[in-house]
């Protein structure tokens, strides 16, 4: 066993790592003033835009991942853009994963924060509105410091996420070692060659780590309810 261990490739968890990574500190930057727009407005396009930052949790990740790597690959318009003029290629390497990864966990960074900002006391905000504070301000002084739970809910749901992506990483990024070769797609690999001793280990790894990431989330909320319980007491 210890010889097994001891010729596991664990370069594939690192690159899954940094994938989620940046694609969870991309996904908040981004879907940080999506989500507060969302949870202010009362436009006719609301339902419209949050059926589509919803609609990769429904869609099969073998779809996505084509609809993907169609729109990423250099017979596409973008691709063939970022090609000419950046000389950067965004299918079957590290970077079209990153794209790919933000596409396809983009409403677990989004319907947390969504959430969070709706529930928050609509008297806070006016009162910072009030005492001169701009929107920006708000945002930031008021509203995020208020939406702990859910703010550590995206982050740590949208890292989770996208360490266990499959479909779409492998469609968009095939198996390059050392590249594109995350931990879910080296499972597989193993799966397909009757490795399952090393299909085993690595699937266990995969089980604590999203174990222990969920238990955080629970942990984590429950501590701020009892705060914030108590605080209302």
């Amino acid at each position: 066993m210890l010889e097994i261990l001891q010729n596991l490739e664990f370069t594939p968890f690192l690159l899954s790592f940094k994938l989620a990574a940046l694609t969870t500190l991309i996904l908040f930057i981004l879907c940080l003033p999506l989500a507060w727009y969302l949870s202010q407005t009362s436009s006719k396009a609301k339902p419209f835009l949050e059926a589509v930052t919803a609609l990769p949790i429904v869609l099969p990740p073998s779809v996505l991942g084509f609809y993907i790597l169609f729109a990423l690959s250099q017979n596409s318009p973008i691709g063939a853009f970022f090609d000419e003029y950046f000389d950067v290629k965004l299918v079957f390497n590290f970077t079209g994963l990153v794209v790919a990864s933000c596409f396809y966990s983009l409403p677990f960074m989004v319907q947390p924060l969504q959430s969070g900002f709706e529930n928050i006391n609509k008297n806070m905000l006016e009162a910072s509105y009030v005492s001169g504070k701009s929107k920006f301000e708000t945002i930031f002084r008021v509203a995020i410091p208020n939406i702990k739970p859910a703010l550590m809910t995206a982050i740590i749901v949208t890292f989770a996420h996208t360490v266990g992506e499959f479909g779409v990483v492998l469609m968009v990024g095939g198996s390059i070692p050392d590249e594109t070769k995350v931990a879910s797609v080296a499972i597989y690999e193993m799966v397909e060659i009757m490795d399952y001793t090393s299909a085993h280990i690595y699937s266990a790894i995969m089980v604590v780590i999203s174990f222990l990431v969920l238990l955080s989330v629970y942990m984590f909320n429950s501590k701020q309810n009892k705060k914030f319980g108590g605080f209302h007491k």
